[in-house]
This record gives structure tokens, C-alpha cells and sequence, in this order.
């Protein structure tokens, strides 16, 4: 599927004499970065925006230019179910139907840690925390509504590991592990996507693209410099064009087409970046940092259905279709 937008596309092109008057959006991680770059786009755009953050003093005071008719912050920690529940709970307790779900919040290239309830740290946050809490609001979602999952290039890194997720046996590297995570939130929306499209509601996982976020924040000094340089050695070698950053309207621009205006039955089950829907990419063929594509493994039915069943078990609920 390609459209008229490209890598250089902002929020503001995506939603260009758009009204969003009447919708309703969740948004995850507004605290910093492409959380609260989608926010204010959409209410810029008449709709109304529920907004979640671990540091509640932080996103209100990141978003205080966000108009408060129409947006609202709750607390949410990814990395603790208990709290992950508790945010469920209390939107399920309003009744009040979303447009989509934009998953959005995350981490990167963490070292070795746990979540509160003893999953590793990026597996945990990234993937466990957000199935918890999109299947918990899957009754609030309208037919015809959206689920955004933020994925990333960096899927390519590995593969899920469906009997070692939390690095028991295996070496732990941060963007391994960052991988990992990545392809699960793929993983997690083509299941989303077969499970709920009888109900007309659509599942996509979207890569926002580089972009200098506050999610860097783990990595040591210089060391995206020194990535980026390494990137950028890679891509003359193969006579493509250098590694840019996008600014942070343009990340935002990828999650906010997918949940307002992309075509719900293009996009469902499919991994998208820059305003389009990305090409798979055979697992064996080289694929470079600056060229779009989605490795097969993440978008494969039978793992998907196969990491469906390991989540339910790890957090121990299941989710049947209603």
C-alpha cells in the first residue's frame, strides 16, 4: 500500500483538513517524545485524548500546552501488572468507547533487569504490559475503532524466543532483548488483528523511524553517535543514502495515519513506517537500516498465535474474543 506521504511526512500533513470532532484516543507514554507529539495532534484536531504516564507530575507538566477539555492523563507503569490492571479497571469503570488504542509507551536498550512481576525489563514493558492493557480495553474499543502497537526497525535485531523470553539461558544484550520486545509488539497486533477483525476492529504495528527521544536514555555517552557513524559506514558501502533522524512530528506521523485515516482493511495485521505499509522481507535477505521492510519472523501467523498463548501464561489471564 503506498500513499502520498513519505519519511519527511509530519502530524500536521496526516491529519491536513482533518476533523476529529466525536473521536475518542488512548495514548501510552505521554510523558515525553512521540507520546506527546500524537496527543497534541489529535486534539489539535477536535478529538478528545486519554493520556497515560508512570510520572504523573512530569506528563502534566510535558503537556500543559494540550488543551484540558479535552485531555486527560492517568497513571499507568507497564512494568506492573497490578498497575497495568488498575488502569484498565478505572477506564473500563467510565464507559466511555476509544476510537483506537495507540501503544506507544516503551523502553530501549536496558540492561539486565526485571519487572515487578520478574519478566525482563523490555519484554515486560513493551509487550507484556501493553497486552495486558489493550486486551483488558478491547470492550471499550467501537467497531470500526484501531489498536496502534509502536514497533520498530529494530525488530530486525532477533527474533522472539518462546522458551527463554526473560533471558534465563540465553546472553542478554540490551538491543538484543530491545528486539525481542519489538517483534513482539508485531507479533502481538497480527494476533489482535485475526482475533477482532469479525468485529471490525483493525490491528497494526507501526516503526515511527529514528528519532532522538528521551528513549535513547539508557545508552551510554556517545554511544548512538558511534552507532549512527557505523550505520552511516554501512549504508556508503552499499551506495544507499545516509541515516537521517526524523524530527519528532515526523515519528508521530506513522501511529497518528494508522489510527485516523489509513485504510482499516489495508493496514489490519500489518507492519507499517512512514505513512505506508511495509513490504516483507525474506528472513535471509539483507536488509539495511535505510530501507523499509518487515522481516517475516514478525509477522508470522503461527508465531504470533504461538507468543498469544506463552503471554497468557506468563501473566497468567487469557483473553478470549467477545
Amino acid at each position: 500500500m503506498s500513499t502520498s506521504f513519505n519519511a519527511q511526512t509530519t502530524t500536521g500533513d496526516v491529519l491536513s483538513g482533518v476533523s476529529l470532532t466525536g473521536k475518542r484516543y488512548l495514548v501510552t507514554g505521554v510523558s515525553a517524545g512521540l507520546g506527546i507529539e500524537t496527543a497534541r495532534a489529535l486534539v489539535a484536531h477536535g478529538a478528545k485524548v486519554v493520556g497515560t504516564a508512570r510520572d504523573l507530575a512530569k506528563a502534566r507538566q510535558a503537556t500543559h500546552m494540550i488543551d484540558p477539555a479535552l485531555f486527560s492523563v492517568t497513571a499507568l507503569d507497564l512494568a506492573d501488572l497490578a498497575s497495568v490492571r488498575d488502569c484498565a479497571e478505572h477506564l473500563l469503570a467510565t464507559n466511555l468507547p476509544f476510537d483506537a488504542l495507540i501503544a506507544n509507551a516503551g523502553v530501549m536498550a536496558t540492561p539486565l533487569g526485571y519487572t515487578k512481576d520478574g519478566f525482563e525489563t523490555q519484554f515486560g514493558t513493551n509487550h507484556l504490559g501493553h497486552f495486558v492493557l489493550v486486551n483488558r480495553l478491547m470492550p471499550l474499543v467501537k467497531p470500526g475503532g484501531r489498536v496502534i502497537m509502536l514497533s520498530s526497525a529494530g525488530h530486525r535485531y532477533g527474533d522472539i524466543d518462546l522458551d527463554d523470553p526473560n533471558f534465563e539461558r540465553t546472553e542478554y544484550t540490551p538491543f538484543g532483548a530491545y528486539g525481542r520486545s519489538k517483534t513482539a509488539n508485531i507479533l502481538f497486533a497480527v494476533a489482535l488483528d485475526a482475533r477482532h477483525k469479525p468485529r471490525d476492529i483493525r490491528a497494526m504495528a507501526v516503526h515511527p523511524g529514528g528519532i532522538a527521544t528521551e528513549l535513547v536514555r539508557h545508552m551510554p555517552e556517545g554511544a548512538i553517535e558511534a552507532m549512527v557513524e557505523g550505520i552511516n559506514r554501512q549504508e556508503a558501502e552499499a551506495g544507499r543514502p545516509p541515516f537521517v533522524f526524523k524530527s519528532i512530528p515526523q515519528g508521530a506521523a506513522s501511529a497518528v495515519w494508522a489510527a485516523t485515516i489509513a485504510d482499516p482493511q489495508t493496514i489490519g495485521g500489518r507492519y507499517g513506517e512512514n505513512c505506508s505499509v511495509s513490504a516483507i522481507v525474506p528472513d535471509n535477505e539483507p536488509l539495511g537500516i535505510t530501507i523499509p521492510g518487515v522481516r517475516a519472523y514478525a509477522v508470522d501467523p503461527a508465531r504470533a498465535e504461538a507468543l498469544w498463548k506463552l503471554s497468557e501464561s506468563m501473566v497468567g489471564e487469557t483473553f478470549p474474543t467477545r
